[in-house]
């Protein structure tokens, strides 16, 4: 059973794409460059994998789901070729259906992640929803960046950010069909995902250039995590 508070969190992972393509799509912040959020989200991702998505996994049976999300995610980041940008432009490169559905993939799991990491510990579900929204706003200003890019209209640029928000709620509806002894092989999945994500792709772009202000950016993101634990007793 699904609580109104879990459906609210995936909500809110959601609105954090749409608001990150807005921001893009806004005369005013378009010509922003990412770089210093990018490395906040991949030290929030990759302490929440660490510090509480494996603990949480029972890593000793599932080891092999956690190197399982991280090949998945990187076979499909490979082949969209969608994912944030530090620049202010990204390389130029067309948004077709293939990058959409893979976007979509994506957020599905990690809707199932928040849903699933709520029921396990409501700490657990908080973390993964501060991974995801704070991943996704660089991601819905790329994505919104590489839509107008491939000279797509303005109209469905929304409607594709729209559409990959969707699929966190979708996400979190699919949760209900998990039986509980399948949670931690998909906590496990998810924390494959944020490795892959934060260290591997996030991490990778925001130091094309060297810049202490982004190494303190990604500590950051880490200590908030160190911080959520602690104000929150996991």
């Amino acid at each position: 059973m699904i609580s109104i508070f879990t459906m609210l969190l995936s909500l809110l992972a959601a609105l954090s794409d749409i608001i990150g393509g807005a921001l893009f799509l806004h005369p005013r912040f378009n010509s922003l460059s990412p770089r210093y959020g990018i490395g906040f989200a991949s030290g929030i991702l990759v302490s929440a994998a660490f510090l509480e998505l494996i603990p949480s996994s029972d890593i000793a049976s599932n080891s092999i789901y956690v190197l399982l999300g991280f090949l998945v995610f990187y076979v499909v980041e490979k082949v969209i070729m969608l994912h944030s940008c530090g620049e202010k432009e990204c390389e130029s490169h067309s948004v077709g259906w293939i990058s959409v559905v893979g976007m979509a993939s994506d957020n599905i799991f990690d809707g199932i992640g928040i849903a699933v990491g709520f029921i396990t510990n409501p700490t657990l579900g908080l973390i993964i929803t501060l991974g995801v929204v704070a991943h996704e706003l660089p991601q819905g200003f790329t994505t919104a960046q590489l839509v107008r890019m491939s000279g797509l209209s303005l109209s469905r640029t929304v409607a594709i950010l729209v559409l990959a928000g969707v699929m966190y709620p979708i996400g979190t509806l699919l949760s209900t069909v998990l039986p509980s002894w399948a949670y931690p092989i998909a906590i496990a999945f998810v924390a494959g995902d944020f490795i892959y994500i934060g260290a591997g792709d996030l991490l990778m772009e925001a130091h094309k250039k060297f810049n202490i202000k982004v190494v303190a950016s990604v500590i950051s993101g880490a200590l908030i995590v160190l911080l959520l634990e602690a104000m929150l007793g996991s």
